[in-house]
């Protein structure tokens, strides 16, 4: 128990810090993608204000004043146009090119500037990019000539991307160092949980037993009592309350065990179809009794390895299960198939109300659909916890499902 515990608590821990990791490296590199597009817009819009011709030019820093701190300011127009790697080509309207300039990089011959703009010409778009290349289309005089300014990019592609593998490399390597201190943690912050449970679990077993010995005297006393007196309805109700009570303690004392671990499986491959059917044979008598219609479809030859005893002990609290709670004349539906690597067996019963909580509240311990038939039929309310803990001791599923109008579908799944 402490080690599920232990396992699920660093499960959601790391969950969560898994969560807030990637948020984080999301955040950084998406804020780093928006300053630098930003920075690139503004270099593209100097470049294009500068190749005005007369009408501007960069204005050049004043050489007296003092010089900026290290950490100091960004950098000036001017500094950005002087170590910008661009090239620019000129058109006039009927897309004709004019003149080039490629002399700010060594990387693009006048061929490839002209294929290039060409391109940038017949899209009709004014800014994007292109290969390596983000451009920006101006009228440059508001006359009849366009400038198309090309900028190299390819240091700030990989400015994005140096910055997303550091980033994911320290993610890792943070995520790492938590995944190491939550599990070395993990064990002290479930103490506390798991000391008060062992401590349920050992009182609800001390009591059990405590219990089971009074519980045959008052069962012997009232026998004897009969004996001498003969039976009455006191008597009667008294030997009926404490069978009941000896099975309600009977259930909790497995289910204990349960929970503990103390139960050992006796797992070996059988026939699981010839033990449903066997155990549905036993119940036929209290389905007549109430007019129950009964549809069964059961392949043959179906083997599970698992604990014979604890799978026949599961169907009879299923099949019981849904003899209780079908309305008079209902019908309940058996299924049981296997798929590829998978038994699937699904037991369906119509009932009078579907209960008001959610399926997998039904397998809670102690809870009742409705509490004065389930204490008239002889429930304890645990029956279905009972079984849903078995099918995952013998490494199976149990859920339940609601089908409309008034159906409920319980479904055990096991893999093989």
């Amino acid at each position: 128990m402490i080690r599920t515990l232990q396992k699920k608590f660093v499960i959601t821990a790391m969950t969560a810090i898994t969560v807030l990791i990637l948020f984080l490296l999301g955040a950084i590199n998406v804020i780093n993608m928006i300053f630098v597009g930003r920075g690139i817009e503004k270099t593209l819009q100097i470049i294009a204000r500068n190749d005005q011709g007369a009408d501007y030019q960069i204005p050049r820093p004043d050489s007296n004043a003092p010089p900026q701190p290290p950490m100091g300011r960004p950098k000036n127009d001017y500094d950005t146009f002087m170590s910008s790697n661009f090239f620019v080509v000129r058109f006039d309207d009927a897309g004709n090119i004019m003149s080039m300039d490629v002399s700010r990089t060594s990387a693009v011959t006048e061929e490839e500037a002209k294929e290039l703009a060409v391109r940038v010409f017949q899209s009709g778009e004014k800014r994007g990019k292109i290969e390596r290349f983000r451009y920006l289309l101006r009228d440059a005089h508001g006359k009849t000539e366009n400038t198309i300014v090309f900028l190299d990019t390819s240091g700030e592609s990989f400015s994005y991307l140096r910055v997303l593998l550091l980033s994911i490399a320290v993610g890792f390597l943070c995520w790492a160092l938590m995944l190491v201190l939550v599990i070395l943690l993990s064990r002290r912050a479930i103490r506390p949980i798991a000391e008060n449970m062992e401590k349920q679990k050992q009182f609800v077993t001390n009591a059990g037993h405590e219990i089971k010995t009074p519980l045959a005297i008052i069962q012997s006393n009232t026998e004897a009592m009969e004996l001498y007196n003969g039976e009455n309805k006191w008597s009667k109700n008294i030997k009926e309350q404490t069978t009941r009570l000896s099975g309600l303690m009977k259930q909790l004392l497995m289910l204990a065990r349960m929970d503990e671990g103390a139960v050992k499986l006796q797992a070996t491959d059988f026939l699981l179809s010839e033990v449903l059917e066997k155990s549905v044979q036993s119940f036929l008598l209290p389905m007549e009794s109430k007019n129950i219609i009964l549809q069964t479809d059961i392949q043959p030859g179906v083997f599970l390895h698992a604990d014979p005893a604890q799978l026949e002990q599961l169907l009879s609290i299923l099949l019981d299960n849904a003899v209780k709670y079908t309305n008079n004349g209902g019908e309940i539906r058996i299924n049981l198939q296997k798929k590829e690597r998978r038994v699937r067996l699904q037991i369906q019963n119509t009932c009078e109300n579907l209960p008001k909580v959610s399926p997998d509240k039904l397998f809670d311990r102690f809870y009742r659909a409705d509490a004065a038939r389930t204490q008239k039929d002889g429930g304890y309310g645990i029956g279905l916890a009972a079984a849903r803990a078995i099918a995952l001791a013998n490494k199976g599923s149990l859920s339940a499902e609601y089908l409309l109008p008034l159906n409920i579908v319980f479904t055990l799944e096991f893999k093989v």
